[in-house]
């Protein structure tokens, strides 16, 4: 394991951990930042004592970065009014850049329109990989190569790459299928007529400041900023390695104890697939080619097989994937007091989904002991998630059992807060006693729908959402609405109790396939005819509800009642 740190004078410190066998080591990071190019690796080789802990933490008022990125400099200003540098000779053999961070702020990537959306003019007859336009929608780029679509479906989207631009037909055609092949609703057109998009990544589309453009063929970055901005009198970074900390044990072997502290990670990069990321529902993604089940978009911090670990009073910024992932077999880890903001996709993710094999078999079926058991999300602030991938959640959880998500602040998205569960039916998984508790959600779906503050999914026996306060919920464009709580497919003996849902463009309980279910002593606040609860296919009588308290926007002291409602709410809560 090594971990490099530039200092001030510019050399290069480095320090190697061979091996581990004591019984409780802290290794003290100092302030600075600290480079890898490709991530840290902490296996069970190194690791041979079992009960020993491993402490990394930042000395007391400093604050230690773990970078996986590089500086840009030698930037000049050409006759066009751009910044230009070249990429360095180490990221010779990388592919194109997708992020770039000035002073910590991420750069918007060259796109048409600036903002908003374009809206396709008529779907290709095979509804799948082209597409019509209006003479005039757009700029046509001179030069084709590294072109990006960037399409929206009602919960995710497409990235992928342009194939051809017919100027004389307005037809724009793709490297392969817009959309996720599996399912097979995916259409262009299946949600909207119209559907929204715009392009990314041409030297016509940086006409804004803050925008750039990489040029593949002179290997150079193309920058406008405003005109009281040097960018070689700032820290320009770009991310290169793919993933930071790769937390990594055994079924026979979990890896045990190690624990971050105070660290700030940064600069995670992820390259999209060649033909394209076509997005499923939070990060999951078609994989291209096709090899089995869905992808995942990868995490800055990556943990298989992990007990005990720990990551508190971190901060997770300015990344390329996710944000931290904590998957298979991983038990008793905690994040707690932690900061996460612009990621380019989830924020945090436990356990897994439905699709790895054991002995032939899905894991859930052959191996459930396998499942990710009994870990914390508490005291954490989760935002701007989804930064490139926005069918992005704060956390979100896979088939998991004792999982607790409690005290957590998450606003910003541009699609659903917390979501839980992977199971589109009531068949029994590992999944239980999940608990999400005391969260305060807000200022979501702000980009796509069909989502909510929390949403769940599958049967998760003896779980519970409670105390979650839930308001600022959008309504975008898109045939399904967004709620306060979407319960999807499967969800069964659930208790929703003591929550505050308000200023919410629908309903603020919506039920989809859903079984039966406790709905209990809730706070909802609704628009003028909107019911507080939404059943689709759902049978109503099966959703007991047991002193909530409903009211609606027309009656006479709605504001009033809002007002007392969330200050009693703050008090009791001390949010």
């Amino acid at each position: 394991m090594s971990i490099k740190k530039k200092t001030n004078t510019g050399s290069i410190l480095s320090c190697q951990v061979v091996a581990f066998k004591g019984g409780a080591e802290t290794i003290w990071l100092e302030e600075g930042k600290y480079t890898i190019s490709k991530p840290v690796v902490f296996n069970t080789e190194h690791f041979t004592n079992q009960s020993a802990n491993l402490f990394f933490k930042a000395v007391t008022g400093k604050n230690p970065v773990i970078s996986g990125g590089i500086e840009i400099t030698g930037w000049r200003k050409n006759s066009d009014g751009f910044w230009t540098a070249e990429l360095p000779p180490s990221c010779k053999n990388e592919k194109l850049p997708r992020e770039l961070f000035v002073e910590n702020r991420r750069a918007i990537r060259a796109r048409f329109p600036n903002e908003e959306y374009l809206r396709v003019f008529k779907v290709g007859d095979d509804r799948r990989t082209h597409f019509f336009f209006e003479p005039g929608d757009f700029p046509i780029p001179e030069n084709e190569k590294n072109v990006e679509l960037v399409l929206l479906h009602d919960w995710s989207i497409s990235r992928i790459p342009v194939k051809e631009i017919d100027k004389q037909e307005n037809k724009l055609t793709t490297v392969d299928s817009i959309g996720a092949k599996s399912p097979a609703f995916f259409n262009l057109d299946h949600w909207e007529t119209n559907p929204r998009y715009y392009l990314e990544n041409a030297m016509e589309f940086l006409d804004a400041e803050n925008e750039w453009f990489y040029n593949s063929d002179e290997n150079n970055l193309y920058l406008k900023l405003p005109d009281n901005e040097n960018p070689n009198e700032m820290k320009i970074n770009i991310p290169v390695s793919q993933g930071l900390v790769l937390l990594e044990g055994t079924e026979n072997q979990p890896l045990k104890n190690i624990h971050f502290e105070g660290i700030t990670f940064h600069h995670s990069a992820w390259q999209i697939p060649e033909m394209g990321y076509c997005g499923v529902q939070a990060c999951h993604f078609d994989p291209r080619p096709e090899y089995g089940g869905w992808a995942v978009v990868p995490a800055a911090i990556k943990g298989v097989w992990v007990q005990n670990c720990s990551f508190s009073n971190c901060r997770f910024e300015n990344l390329g994937g996710t944000g931290i992932w904590l998957g298979t077999g991983s038990q008793n880890c905690s994040i707690t007091n932690s900061y996460f903001s612009d990621i380019s996709g989830n924020g945090i993710m436990i356990g897994e989904g439905r699709d790895r094999e054991v002995n032939g078999k899905k894991w859930w079926e052959s191996a459930p002991e396998q499942v990710a058991l009994g870990n914390i999300i508490e005291n954490c602030t989760v935002t701007d998630c989804g930064k490139q991938f926005y069918g992005a959640v704060g956390i979100w959880c896979g088939l998991t059992a004792e999982t607790t998500i409690r005290n957590n602040t998450i606003y910003n998205l541009p699609y659903t807060g917390i979501s839980i569960g992977w199971m589109w039916s009531p068949v029994p998984t590992p999944s239980r006693e999940n608990f999400i508790d005391g969260n305060h959600i807000h200022h979501i779906m702000q980009i796509l729908s069909d989502g909510g503050g929390i949403y769940m999914l599958g049967l998760q026996p003896g779980s519970k959402i409670l105390n979650n306060h839930i308001h600022d919920v959008s309504l975008n464009v898109g045939r399904a609405e967004s709620n306060g709580m979407f319960l999807d497919e499967g969800t069964t003996d659930v208790i929703v109790e003591n929550n505050l849902i308000y200023s919410i463009s629908k309903s603020p309980l919506r039920f989809h396939k859903a079984t039966t279910n406790l709905v209990k002593n809730n706070f909802l606040f609704c628009r003028k005819d909107i019911p507080p609860m939404r059943y689709n296919n759902t049978k109503e009588e099966d959703i007991q509800k047991v002193g909530n308290h409903v009211y609606y926007e027309n009656d006479s002291n709605f504001r009033e009642k809002l007002k007392q409602v969330v200050s009693n709410w703050k008090t009791n809560r001390k949010m």
